[in-house]
């Protein structure tokens, strides 16, 4: 059993003990999801701490892009509660890259294809970038960095 999953459920007991029902709450939300992700396909497995770590990222991104829609249909009591239960959970997260380590990075990924970079090889640097960050950042701003790098 991975590592994150373990403090998952060890942190649960705590709140549990505590009444903190907030975090019982938001702790039993991404335990299901992990779980529900485990018995998806066609037969049921243990998922890596990596791959957990995705799971509770997509929950955060849920969370966040709840919040932005509650706030937009002036719901503001219901964003804050989303945008807490985001923070809750971007806890069990690492730290995102900043902003000049992604840089470096798609530098670096651009130049290892030399001379020849060009956009047709978008796919495979974003790829290759993914695969560095491990979810320290959002594909959608790698995938700009990538193009910006490639353009320019």
């Amino acid at each position: 059993m991975a590592a994150l999953k373990d403090q998952l459920r060890t942190d649960l007991t705590t709140a549990m003990k505590a009444r903190d029902t907030f975090r019982t709450g938001v702790l039993r939300m991404v335990l299901s999801a992990i779980q529900t992700e485990e018995v998806a396909g066609t037969s049921a497995r243990e998922l890596t701490e990596d791959e957990e770590r995705a799971v509770v990222g997509r929950e955060v991104r849920k969370r966040k892009e709840s919040a932005e829609l509650y706030e937009a249909g002036n719901r503001p009591e219901l964003a804050e509660k989303e945008l807490l239960e985001a923070e809750l959970l971007g806890t069990y997260l690492p730290a995102a890259l900043t902003e000049d380590e992604l840089d470096a990075m798609v530098a670096e990924e651009v130049a290892a294809l030399g001379e020849g970079a060009s956009m047709k090889q978008m796919g495979a640097v974003i790829k290759a970038v993914n695969a560095r960050a491990k979810g320290r950042a959002e594909g959608g701003v790698i995938a700009a960095k990538v193009r910006a790098a490639l353009a320019g």
